[in-house]
């Protein structure tokens, strides 16, 4: 059987400078492909589509989607006033994920979401977030540096069996936004040991793999969630 094709969304940046070139880049961490990869599947980069209706056609070639962490969400997405800590709009990568997200769970189409991307899942089911965190500084240590800290799994969720029913586990963070109230059908599953932030979501009811985590694990080592993403989607839809 051949490997599972994931599809990674990506960055859209005006400028990205590599070599002799400063050009617009899509582009996305390589802890993301490289950790699809280690966990069997096949890696493709996402970029924006001016079209959003081409997420039907995308994830019809897709055994499974991971939505990747990035730049804040447009609170006019979620019905709210923007916030003087809130960093800027990016239109077009929020209406392709958007249209992803909604497409893969009308799919059941495996569906991971990695920090913004677990923000996102919430506001495409209408739940709203906070813009700045009051512990900001304990999810986002220094800029640019991922830290850690601890989360504690709910008891019988996906993620808790996924993470072995350990009672707390050690994540690398970077994010001062966060979860408020919940989008319709989802359940939080993990909480910050510290705070009580919301650190993970999923479908009460869904019968196919749907999972938001707010931390980085494509920073990291453990490969537990990857490879439980990459098992579902070898399974094709539902999975």
């Amino acid at each position: 059987m051949a490997p599972p094709l994931i599809g990674i969304t990506t960055y859209l940046e005006p400028s990205a400078r590599w070599g002799d070139w400063d050009l617009p880049a899509a582009l996305l961490p390589a802890g993301y492909h490289r950790m699809a990869q280690q966990a069997g599947a096949r890696a493709v980069l996402l970029p924006p589509d001016d079209d959003p209706a081409a997420a039907a056609e995308i994830l019809s070639r897709l055994d499974g989607l991971v939505t990747a962490g990035g730049p804040d969400i447009d609170p006019a997405r979620y019905g709210a006033d923007r916030h003087p800590r809130t960093g800027p709009a990016y239109p077009a990568r929020d209406a392709w994920e958007l249209a992803l997200t909604r497409e893969a769970l009308a799919r059941r189409v495996p569906l991971l979401a990695v920090c913004r991307g677990m923000q996102l899942l919430n506001v495409a089911l209408g739940g709203t977030l906070v813009q700045h965190l009051p512990t900001a500084d304990a999810h986002r240590t220094a800029r640019g540096v991922f830290g850690p800290h601890d989360v504690s799994p709910v008891p019988g969720s996906l993620l808790a069996k996924v993470l072995e029913n350990e009672e707390t586990v050690s994540v690398p963070t970077y994010h001062h936004q966060a979860v408020a109230t919940l989008g319709e059908g989802l359940t939080a599953t993990a909480h910050a040991t510290g705070d009580d932030t919301v650190e993970a979501l999923e479908l009460s009811d869904a019968d196919h793999f749907v999972l938001g985590v707010q931390w980085h694990p494509e920073a990291g080592e453990d490969l537990r969630l990857m490879r439980a993403f990459v098992s579902a989607a070898a399974t094709g839809p539902g999975g």
